[in-house]
């Protein structure tokens, strides 16, 4: 098996990890790599790095036939996800979009059956609709997006089910909480970005800030597990999990695991405006039951267990 693992940032580098502490060689592909990053997560010398943009086929094309890939985990996504969407929409439509279909058409030209890719829990909560009771007829019948992002999620799981369906392609996509965890280069979304600062202000003993509203998270290393179990997985069912921590933290959640990872961190709770489209007051909690009984996932890492990781690796990173 060579897995090519698509983008080399929060979550890929983890899905390279586990990858490559299962004995594995995979393949990163990346349009800007940050190998410093990178190499505080796995030994780079363990990996394989290529660069190339998935809106390049023919590069996407030239890596799986050199090194014989056998199944793709796709983990890239548009700068700043939500943020990055509701800003530049033609841009997150064209990356998330049509970067995946090139992916599930190059797997389907070269015979790779196994496609995961990153989809995310903004389809469990920027929804609106579903007035019309599941009846198919009326226009109103299911819940539509609320973002551009997380339209252009629902437009990768229902493409990635169709390859499924009249392709024979193996799809699977994650729909991750908002991911959190080990990784000091550029990338992530609204979420990751405000809970890696928080951590990183209450080491330094200045005052943390944490969005005012409930969330789903997940952490990176729970993320990158999900993914591998996706993978590996003999059959895939349906094909879309959620990949979650399982529970709502409301912020005196995340204001209490912070204290306790760091003693006397000074914490503010307050959703910055200009991040406010990503951080919603969020109101249910995301099923895993799919994801156990298929995948075999659990997450490890609650939010407590997860910031505490978290705050070990960053003051490891500055000792």
């Amino acid at each position: 098996m060579t897995t090519l693992v698509i983008g080399a940032g929060l979550v890929g580098a983890q899905v390279a990890r586990i990858l490559i502490e299962e004995g594995e060689a995979p393949v990163l592909f990346d349009t800007a790599p940050q190998p410093a990053a990178l190499a505080e997560v796995f030994d780079p010398a363990r990996a394989v790095m290529e660069v190339g943009d998935i809106l390049r086929p023919l590069t996407l094309a030239g890596v799986l036939q050199r090194h014989k890939i056998t199944r793709i985990a796709h983990t890239a996504a548009n700068p700043m996800l939500t943020l990055g969407a509701q800003r530049d929409p033609y841009a997150a439509i064209q990356l998330n979009i049509m970067g995946t279909v090139n992916v599930i058409e190059a797997a389907r030209a070269f015979g790779i059956r196994r496609v995961v890719v990153s989809s995310s829990n903004v389809l469990n909560h920027f929804v609106a609709g579903g007035d019309g009771s599941g009846d198919p007829m009326r226009e109103t019948a299911f819940p539509r997006p609320t973002t551009f992002y997380a339209s252009t999620k629902q437009a990768i799981e229902s493409l990635g089910l169709n390859y499924a369906r009249w392709h024979g392609i193996e799809f699977a996509a994650l729909r991750y909480g908002a991911v959190f965890g080990p990784w000091s280069g550029a990338g992530g979304g609204g979420p990751s970005n405000v809970m890696r600062e928080a951590v990183r202000k209450a080491l330094v003993g200045e005052e943390a800030v944490l969005p005012a509203g409930a969330m789903e998270w997940v952490y990176s290393k729970d993320a990158g597990a999900g993914t591998v179990l996706a993978l590996k997985a003999k059959e895939l069912g349906f094909g879309v999990f959620n990949i979650t921590m399982g529970a709502l933290a409301k912020p005196e959640d995340m204001a209490n695991a912070l204290k306790a990872a760091v003693p006397g961190a000074k914490v503010r709770i307050e959703t910055p405006s200009a991040a406010a489209v990503s951080l919603p007051d969020m109101k249910a909690v995301s099923d895993l039951t799919l994801a156990k009984q298929t995948l075999g996932f659990a997450p490890r890492y609650g939010l407590v267990e997860g910031v505490k990781d978290l705050v070990a690796w960053m003051k490891a990173r500055s000792a």
